[in-house]
């Protein structure tokens, strides 16, 4: 349930910095799904690390290196998805929130697995 909790402040703090990115800035949707996951990764990995998860055997930078890996995989992931929904149509919001759902599954399993062990 925490890591729900986590997970959707996360991916709101995404959503609205690659709309702010997108909207607002006038930015390209690769570059604003780079930024909103830096910004969405960061406060994730410290929710988890001291609130989700608790275990604290390994130190934050090795638990970090653990997570940033998984992270930055499902991110390839999430921009692929993205690039997908707009070829073929889709707003780059939406897609990209789709884009995010779809890349949660494996990102939990791994994290909760591997990064945070």
């Amino acid at each position: 349930m925490r890591y729900c909790v986590v997970g959707g402040s996360g991916y709101l703090l995404n959503l609205a910095v690659f709309t702010g990115m997108i909207t607002l800035l006038g930015g390209h949707y690769a570059s604003s799904a780079v930024i909103a996951f830096i910004v969405a990764w960061t406060s994730n990995f410290f929710l988890n690390k001291y609130w989700t998860f608790r275990r604290h055997e390994r130190s934050a930078v090795a638990q970090g290196w653990r997570n940033l890996l998984v992270s930055l995989g499902t991110l390839t992931g999430n921009v692929l998805f993205l690039q997908m929904f707009l070829w073929f149509g889709l707003p780059a919001v939406p897609s990209q929130a789709i884009a995010v759902v779809l890349v949660m599954p494996p990102n939990f399993l791994l994290n909760r697995r591997w990064s945070f062990r």
